[in-house]
This record gives C-alpha cells, sequence and structure tokens, in this order.
C-alpha cells in the first residue's frame, strides 16, 4: 500500500522498519522537528527523523498542521492510508480524512483503558496485570476512535516501562503489518463507554519517592518511572534514581535501609532497589551502586 508514517520517538522507529520490509510504498515520514537537545544545544533530528534519512525516505516535519499548503501537501501524497504512532500533533479533521483508509493509529493500551499520552507509565503505576496494542481508526476524540485489531500481553512482577515500551513497539509493528495486510476484511469495533480511564502525561513531581507509603505502590512507581523520568530518592544528601526494584520481606521505619542489599523499608512491606543512578554517574546494578557509596543498614532514605 502507499503509507504515509507519522511518528518522532524511539517506539516509532520499529514500526517505520516494518513497514518498509513488508514492502508498502511510504510517501513521506511525518515526525516533530528537530529541537535543542544536549549540552550543546544543539537541533537534534527525533529518532523517527534520523531513521528515516538513513533509508533515504522523505521526511517532513510542519510545526502543525494549521497552514493550508501543509494540509495539501499531505492530501497531494495520494495515499491509502496514513499509519501514526506516537507523532505528537492533533491531527485535524481534513488530515484524517485525506488517505483513501483515513489513519490508523497504534496505541499501547488494551483501548478503552488509558487513552492518552502516557499508558505504558500508568499501566504499571497502576499494578494492570495486562495491557496490549491495539490497532485503532482515527477520529477527532482523544483516542476514541473504533478498533480493528487488538492484542494483549502480561505485564510481569519485575518489569519497567522501558522493558515494556521495547516489547510493545515489537508487538506493535507486527499488528500494523497484519492489520494492512487483511485491511479490507477487518471490521472495525466502536469502543465501549465503560472502563474508560485516561493516561495524564507524566509530570516531573510525581517522580520523588515518599517512603511513607506502602511497598506495592513505591515499587510501582520505581518500575514505572524508569528509565524517564526516573523515581529518585536523597541517598546521605545525594539525589539518585531508582531504576529497578522488587518487593521484598522486612519492616522498619519508613525509609529505613534493612540490610546490606539495599532493602528499604516503606509505610508496609519493603522494597529492594535493583538499580540506581547518582547524578552525572551511569546507572549501576546494586552491589555495584554498593562499591561507590556506603549505604549502612539504619540509615533513612529520603533525608536531605
Amino acid at each position: 500500500m502507499r503509507v504515509i508514517f507519522m511518528g518522532t520517538p524511539e517506539f516509532s522507529v520499529p514500526v517505520l522498519e516494518a513497514l518498509v520490509r513488508a514492502g508498502h510504498d511510504i510517501a513521506a515520514v511525518y515526525t516533530q522537528p528537530p529541537r535543542p537537545a544536549g549540552r550543546g544545544k544543539k537541533d537534534r533530528p527525533t529518532p523517527v527523523h534520523a531513521r528515516a534519512a538513513e533509508m533515504g525516505l522523505d521526511v517532513r516535519h510542519p510545526l502543525n498542521f494549521w497552514a493550508e499548503a501543509d494540509r495539501a501537501d499531505f492530501a497531494a501524497l495520494n495515499a491509502d492510508v496514513a499509519v501514526v504512532v506516537a507523532y505528537g500533533l492533533i491531527l485535524p479533521q481534513a488530515v484524517l480524512d485525506a488517505p483513501v483508509h483515513g489513519c490508523l493509529n497504534i496505541h499501547a493500551s488494551l483501548l478503552p483503558r488509558w487513552r492518552g499520552a502516557a499508558p505504558i507509565h500508568r499501566a504499571i503505576m497502576t499494578g494492570d496485570a495486562v495491557t496490549g496494542i491495539c490497532i485503532m481508526q482515527m477520529e477527532a476524540g482523544l483516542d476514541t476512535g473504533p478498533v480493528l485489531l487488538r492484542e494483549e500481553v502480561q505485564i510481569s512482577a519485575l518489569e519497567t516501562t522501558g522493558q515494556l515500551h521495547d516489547r510493545l513497539s515489537v508487538m506493535g509493528a507486527a499488528l500494523i503489518c497484519d492489520a494492512l495486510e487483511r485491511l479490507e476484511m477487518l471490521v472495525p469495533q466502536p469502543q465501549t463507554h465503560a472502563g474508560v480511564t485516561y493516561a495524564a502525561k507524566i509530570d516531573k513531581a510525581e517522580a520523588r519517592i515518599d517512603w511513607s507509603r506502602g511497598a506495592d505502590e513505591i515499587d510501582r512507581q520505581i518500575r514505572g518511572l524508569s528509565p524517564f523520568p526516573g523515581a529518585w530518592t536523597e541517598i546521605a544528601g545525594q539525589r539518585v534514581k531508582l531504576l529497578a526494584s522488587r518487593l521484598a520481606e522486612g519492616q522498619g521505619a519508613p525509609g529505613e535501609v534493612l540490610d546490606d542489599a539495599l532493602t528499604i523499608a516503606c509505610a508496609t512491606g519493603a522494597v529492594q532497589l535493583l538499580r540506581l543512578q547518582r547524578a552525572g554517574r551511569a546507572a549501576q546494578d546494586g552491589p555495584e551502586f554498593l562499591r561507590g557509596m556506603s549505604v549502612a543498614p539504619g540509615m533513612i532514605m529520603g533525608e536531605g
């Protein structure tokens, strides 16, 4: 099929690669404009832009589709379908209607649960046992369109957002290729009104650990915010990101270090910290971290 691809972050890259491997004609790739990044604050292309350029594809990055010229350029591509995955712009109706089969979105949740910006983070932080991918026919509402295909996946007890992100990206790539192959045979299923939840964008204010909460909640917070923005606490006055954890046995004062293996007491229960990162340092597994920083039993996490 003649496909317009619209995506921006790393999550979208495997989808673009899969569409090319499947033999689809990529009419153009739309992504967010390059933005300042890094210490030098030089403009950096998005991951999709970089990969599309390597593949010799036509890359476009309008700031929005308010300009009639941008909408006209999109329509002039005469695409069969547009595939949208984590693009980052709201598409006007004229764009949604331009391809013959409209715009299909790859959404990383089991709709109508977790519509919105951060479905993977929210699924882990809330303690969902399953999540998945939906291929959705886009309409004007926020992730409200009918679903063409869906696939479920279990969320493991140790899984971080980064790990689940990678699994769902690969799953989405396979599922969209399946959807395009069978597009004219698929029957869109309207979303139910029951069970609608919204995955609000992650606020950095959510990242600080409050050790007076229960171990279940803190463990989900650590895994759900890993690798970005990264849950954090203070250890001996230093701010440290906590990037992986698991539930552990033990009890003590909230934030108390219980042993030499980074088991930390919560209001109820305890968590063991498995991967940590000091400011300006690389992330380290627990044993390696302890070789560079003394964390003795009886210390209290979160104290400045």
